[in-house]
């Protein structure tokens, strides 16, 4: 019936490919690129709600630093630059050294005094940097890449350029990080990963027709869920750019198990090759497709939105892919049925029989083998720990990372903790108030990891006047001028703290020590900010890490207990392909390696695709069991009827994973790396530990609902060469 329908449709359906493909490949290229910090901060917890409580007050003062030497050009060009920032229509205001000290002489304080408030903040410790403050205005926070474009060509205008300044600050490096991860930036690595797929396709299949049409089949399931992510509003992020090489491994892992079905029937003269390869491919494909689903829609337990949404749209992918390799392939091969096959050298590379009786043998050692692996694997877990800095995105010899950390050496931190003193509805006198803010602004001062404190206190000299009359027009001068903007909201009752730190990465700890330090304050003191946000992130991405993982476990051994009717199977599929990722993260903790977003999402999706082999393996293990086989017999059996997809799959699928280590990219580049490594590793689970699990446990598998039809002497014959089964399960 199936290879009816084929001879039938496959034409049509092909030339839905063809002519479909030009539109899919047009709307891909609109996926828009946005990897704002905020986005990748956890949602609904406290810290985050307390930060969107502070830009609602203060608004969200992201700032644009420029940092020129003062060796390499004259003050007065600082303040032509600052000048014609502040003309752009995302710039608001721009602070630069000698506008803040002019402010703070206005208001009485000694010039000398205020260069040395300024240190830390816009002056270098050792006056080897000046920095200019661009405040973005509500049209940049908006257009972020555009304003950071236009701020370049005002300082190329100026004939400034690197070394002589430094350029950083939050919408520089979203700028960057766009830049970077945007689909135009990844073709360079993409297209290398289509032609080393395409050469290893060839290779396996012998026939450039065929090997090129799956090559093109599959990048239309690429294109197609591009389409899809557009249609539903999605946007790409750094995460995202693995997802072109996501659908393709899923597509090839399908296809390649098709295709070498087709090949094994026609070539063993089988009636119908093409609908028993459709038999044996479609119930593993279609429960292999379920589990990486499950894998990938387990990222959502994650509070980072962008984890979440990859989960879907991967899971999307997942469904295209399925789809596109149990429809367009079997169309491909009704097309050309007599494709070149395999040579014979290339099918006995590996003997899959003799290796399922070598395993079948040996295989106590092997499991042995396996849980010294696991043992040692487990001491490195307990070393894994999470980071999440923006900074760590870019690659080493980037010029926005170099910027960054040398402005963050010779000028100020690049992530600042905001503490809100609240004054609440009291009739407090603007002078208490101002002297409590003084006082707590010293008490955080005092700690080890801030270098540097700005308040509007910080503008007001240490001794305030005597004489009422000039009190109260130092304070109008002061409420009336640019210092306040920003440090002061509703009407006087919150006060800002602006604290630069040395490490943003100690932010959470540093806020703990800042709200101990500050308890005994007659006002209530709360602490917010970007950097407090990024230590809560590393804790969500850890525990994100075992709840999404720990949930992929638990749903996919469900799935396996229902497709194969046995727990007991069900827990011997998931020790195999659980082994290979504790393996990795082990090897990742012994290395000292921090566990980023994207590699967190890794053991899930790792999981849900190597079970992909596990199912071919165990259908047809159970097929031999019914038949009679012991469980040596049927493992030899099973290998011999799956390795060689499985083989080829995995190996396909880990180069064209490796190939994103090619990106310029860090997260693209890791998760690459990472997803590579377990693949590899999962071959070691399918070709020795599950083998060997089944050799050892196949006399205690239970019986299932289903009696195995069996005869006295074959039930007698397995009671007595033990270690086989009694019976199959399923």
């Amino acid at each position: 019936m199936a290879t009816g329908f084929f001879k039938f449709a496959s034409r049509p359906l092909l030339w839905a490919v063809i002519l479909t493909f030009p539109f899919l490949l047009w709307n891909s290229s609109r996926l828009k690129s946005n990897n704002e910090t905020e986005t990748w901060l956890p949602r609904g917890t406290p810290v985050r709600l307390e930060y969107e409580r502070f830009k609602r007050d203060f608004g969200a003062d992201e700032v644009i630093v420029v940092a020129v030497r003062p060796d390499a050009v004259q003050p007065q060009l600082i303040e032509a630059v600052a000048a014609r920032l502040e003309q752009l229509e995302g710039i608001a205001t721009c602070w630069t050294p000698d506008r803040m000290v002019k402010r703070m002489t206005d208001l009485g304080v000694d010039p000398g005094e205020a260069r040395d408030r300024l240190k830390g903040l816009v002056i270098g410790k050792k006056e080897e940097l000046l920095g200019i403050l661009a405040s973005m205005s509500a049209h940049g926070l908006k257009n972020r890449k555009e304003t950071v474009v236009e701020v370049r060509k005002v300082l190329d205008y100026c004939q400034l350029a690197s070394p002589e300044i430094c350029l950083t600050g939050g919408p520089v490096v979203v700028s960057e990080l766009d830049r970077l991860g945007s689909p135009e930036a990844s073709r360079g690595f993409f297209a290398a990963m289509l032609v080393i797929c395409w050469a290893l396709l060839q290779y396996s299949l012998k026939d450039f027709r065929m090997s090129l049409s799956v090559l093109g089949v599959t990048l239309w399931s690429i294109y197609l869920t591009h389409f899809a992510i557009v249609a539903l509003g999605g946007q790409m992020n750094f995460i995202m750019g693995s997802l072109s090489v996501m659908v393709m491994v899923f597509t090839l892992g399908i296809a390649v198990h098709v295709l070498d079905y087709y090949t094994a029937a026609r070539d063993a003269k089988h009636a119908d090759p093409l609908g028993h390869a459709l038999k044996e491919s479609v119930w593993p494909c279609l429960l292999s497709t379920l589990t990486t689903l499950l894998g990938l829609i387990s990222l959502n337990v994650s509070s980072i939105k962008p984890v979440g949404d990859f989960g879907y749209a991967a899971a999307l992918g997942a469904v295209i892919a399925s789809f596109v390799g149990l429809v367009f392939v079997p169309a491909l091969i009704s097309i050309w049925p007599d494709y070149s096959p395999k040579q014979a050298a290339h099918r006995s590379l590996i003997n899959f029989a003799k290796w399922g009786g070598f395993i079948g043998r040996y295989r106590f050692a092997a499991i042995g083998f396996g849980a010294i692996l696991m043992i040692v694997s487990g001491f490195g877990i307990a070393k894994l720990a999470p980071r999440l800095d923006p900074v760590d995105f870019l690659p080493r010899e980037n010029l926005v990372r170099r910027d960054l950390r040398r402005i963050e050496q010779e000028l100020t931190g690049a992530n600042s903790i905001e503490a809100i003193v609240d004054f609440g509805v009291s009739d407090t006198p603007f002078v208490k108030r101002l002297e409590t803010v003084r006082d707590t602004q010293r008490l955080i001062s005092s700690h080890a990891a801030v270098r540097h404190t700005l308040s509007i206190a910080s503008f007001f000299p240490e001794q305030l006047p005597e004489n009422p009359l000039a009190l109260s027009a130092l304070f109008s001068k002061a409420q009336s001028g640019d210092s306040s903007s920003g440090l002061l909201a509703q009407e006087q009752r919150l006060w800002r703290i602006s604290v630069r730190l040395t490490d943003a990465m100690s932010s959470a700890l540093v806020c703990d020590d800042l709200a101990r330090l500050t308890a005994n304050s007659p006002v209530p003191i709360r602490f917010t900010g970007i950097a407090p946000m990024l230590g809560n992130a590393q804790a969500e991405i850890f525990s994100g890490f075992w709840q999404s993982f720990s949930q992929a476990v638990l749903t996919i051994w469900l799935v396996m207990v229902i497709a194969l009717r046995s727990p007991l199977i069900g827990i011997i599929a998931m020790i195999p392909n659980i082994m290979p990722i504790v393996i990795v993260f082990g090897a990742v903790g012994h290395a000292g390696l921090p566990v980023d977003i994207g590699m967190m999402m890794t053991g899930s999706i790792a999981l849900g695709i190597s079970v992909d082999c596990t199912f071919h393996f165990l259908v047809f293990f159970q097929n031999a069991v019914k038949k009679g086989k012991t469980a040596i017999e049927a493992c030899q059996a099973a290998l011999e009827h799956s390795g060689r997809p499985l083989v080829e799959s995995t190996v396909i699928s880990t180069i064209g994973m490796l190939a994103l280590c090619l990106s310029s990219f860090t997260p693209t580049s890791r998760f690459g790396f990472l997803m590579a490594s377990q693949m590899v590793t999962s071959l070691l689970g399918e070709m020795v530990f599950l083998p060997a699990l089944l050799c050892i446990l196949g006399t205690r598998i239970k019986r299932s609902r289903e009696k195995v039809v069996g005869t006295s002497q074959f039930a007698a014959k397995t009671a007595a060469s033990a270690p086989l089964p009694e019976r199959a399960a399923g």
